[in-house]
């Protein structure tokens, strides 16, 4: 399958697809979702195979604010997972310790999460330790 680059950009109410590895062959969507299919079918039509046989990477032109805008929403992604993931840490840890003497409802109750959401932070837990301290009955 050959793959092939292709560089869209915005023209008023449409997308200009250009190939820049195939000189003259031109397309246009409305949609940036099209522009894979239209720009399949004119490198086919010049190449003369089946659209199926031909591979894109669409490239869509942007402006600076535009990238700029793109990369704040990227930078906040990544620190929106990177607490995330802490928050599940710290969940599993908390989950753990309480469990050493109380039920999962307990545990869930305190930490304002479902038995069923206790059950599952032990399970995925690294260090899960198998053993808990044995309770005295009064």
């Amino acid at each position: 399958m050959s793959a092939y680059r292709v560089i869209a950009r915005r023209t008023g109410d449409w997308w200009a697809l250009e190939v820049p590895d195939l000189p003259g062959v031109f397309s246009q969507a409305k949609r940036l979702e099209q522009a894979d299919e239209a720009a399949r079918e004119s490198i086919a039509v010049m190449l003369d195979v089946e659209p199926d046989a031909v591979s894109v990477s669409v490239e869509p032109v942007l402006t600076e604010e535009e990238r700029a805008v793109l990369r704040e929403a990227a930078e906040v992604r990544k620190a929106r997972a990177e607490v995330e993931e802490r928050e599940r840490r710290v969940m599993q840890h908390a989950a753990s310790t309480l469990t050493r003497n109380l039920s999962q409802r307990d545990a869930g109750r305190i930490l304002g999460l479902s038995f069923q959401r206790v059950s599952q932070l032990l399970k995925d837990e690294p260090t899960r330790r198998k053993t808990r301290r044995s309770r005295t009955s009064v």
